[in-house]
């Protein structure tokens, strides 16, 4: 059993949890993931290591509560325990010999992107953090990416908060104005990735998506997880979860991202109910 230790309420439909895991904390990098269960009836599901402190032996988790499970997992209170921590898992994000790096995130996907953002600032990599939220009501981590940053851009849909427009807005400015990036790392919905690596392929800039599709196992046993890069089938949960954006098959990934809305939208409903009827 793991203990909750921290909970945070970041926006309306985003919880943060501080989780008591020492031996995951002590070997967990930016990139990775762990994989839990809620209780011993749950279902598996992955989450991106969004912190970690070794000393207090503690792993942050950033979810969004879009189904059955994260509905479950959000009524965890502090001290209260889920069944489940295992991890880190995946490839951790490979940071060293770049100099100068964009970070563009997308909702709640900046939960991924701000370790990444933090370890490339502690080894003295020139961050720029490009944001992108619908609304100012659904911003989360300003002040956390503006420590790990040396520019931080916001942008919103309805142009509530920072500038009006889409992250791929910004970055293509900052490039035609003459920004030259080693490398550009994108994390979001799989929709904002697959036009951000359609900007930095026309300038030939390196670009590093990280892929969240269905894990279930996180060994690649089940191939739940599989998609198409480079032509060839590769499996988000031990080959990546990062790659080259540029080679990423995203209307295949977006076409499998879709089959299971149905029974998750089911099984959500499902477990409102519940809490409905307890309550």
């Amino acid at each position: 059993m793991y203990k909750v230790v921290f909970k945070k309420k970041l926006n309306p439909t985003v919880t943060l949890m501080d989780i008591e895991a020492p031996l995951v904390a002590a070997k967990a990098q930016p990139g990775q993931f762990i994989i839990l269960r809620v209780d011993e009836e749950g279902e598996r599901i992955p989450l991106t290591v969004a912190d970690y402190n070794r000393e207090k032996g503690t792993v942050t988790i950033i979810f969004q509560i879009v189904g059955a499970t994260t509905r479950k997992l959000d009524e965890k209170n502090e001290g209260d325990y889920i069944q489940d921590f295992v991890g880190p898992l995946g490839r951790a994000t490979h940071t060293e010999g770049i100099k100068k790096v964009a970070v563009v995130g997308g909702g709640v996907g900046c939960a991924i992107a701000l370790p990444v953002a933090k370890k490339f600032h502690e080894q003295g990599t020139h961050v720029t953090s490009i944001v992108g939220f619908r609304t100012k009501d659904l911003l989360i981590l300003e002040d956390e990416f503006k420590a790990a940053s040396d520019n931080y851009i916001v942008m919103t849909d309805d142009g509530s908060y920072g500038e009006q427009g889409l992250v791929t807005n910004a970055l293509e400015k900052l490039i035609e104005a003459g920004e030259q990036f080693d490398e550009v790392i994108t994390i979001g919905p799989l929709i904002m990735m697959k036009f951000v690596c359609a900007v930095t392929k026309k300038y030939n800039i390196k670009t590093v998506v990280s892929m969240n599709p269905i894990m279930i196992d996180g060994t690649g046993m089940c191939g739940g997880c599989r998609l198409t890069v480079g032509g060839e089938t590769k499996f988000a949960c031990v080959d990546g979860p990062e790659f080259d954006g540029h080679l990423v098959d995203f209307d295949e990934a977006m076409s499998r991202g879709a089959m299971y809305k149905e029974f998750e939208r089911h099984a959500y409903e499902e477990t409102c109910n519940l809490f409905a009827q307890k309550a």
